[in-house]
């Protein structure tokens, strides 16, 4: 085989298994199926970075997901505490941060991140913009745009 045919079946193969999924959230009423694709395609992945603007749902659809694992607890957003601690149906923690409010990372590593990202737990991540320098490589990070009709899309590459 030429090496040139051997690069291109490489790089066929490489990007087939970098295939991006999108689920699209029609409305509220949407949610509970969206969270159950979304858990079900993630596969391994602990550490779930939102990416996504003011108002586009990122705490809405943590809290889907959260109640599809069987969180009890009511889900908010740690805006002020930075990170909340849940424990789904097996009892299992569930990691939930918001790092909107840091201004530096060093803020970030105070909290012992790595502890969370390492213990093997699921981490959901709204705001890791001002965390970039911080995430793991293992992190997947997932879209969500605001469509013309108000719906949402959630898009990541797996």
């Amino acid at each position: 085989m030429s090496r040139f045919r051997f690069f291109v079946v490489s790089l066929c193969a490489i990007l087939t298994l970098m295939m991006e999924q999108k689920i699209t959230i029609t409305d509220t009423g949407d949610l509970p199926r969206a969270a159950e694709e979304f858990l079900s395609k993630i596969g391994n992945n602990r550490i779930i970075a939102f990416f996504a603007p003011m108002g586009a749902g990122k705490t809405t659809f943590t809290t889907a997901i959260c109640e599809r694992l069987g969180v009890e607890d009511a889900v908010c957003s740690p805006t002020f505490t930075i990170i909340n601690e849940y424990r789904t149906r097996t009892g299992e923690p569930l990691y939930h941060f918001d790092f909107y409010r840091i201004n530096r990372l060093e803020e970030a590593v105070d909290l012992g991140l790595d502890d969370y990202f390492y213990s093997g737990a699921l981490c959901i991540i709204e705001w890791p913009e001002n965390i970039t320098g911080l995430l793991p490589e293992e992190t997947l990070k997932v879209h969500i745009t605001v469509n013309p009709d108000l719906s949402r899309t959630v898009v990541w590459e797996d």
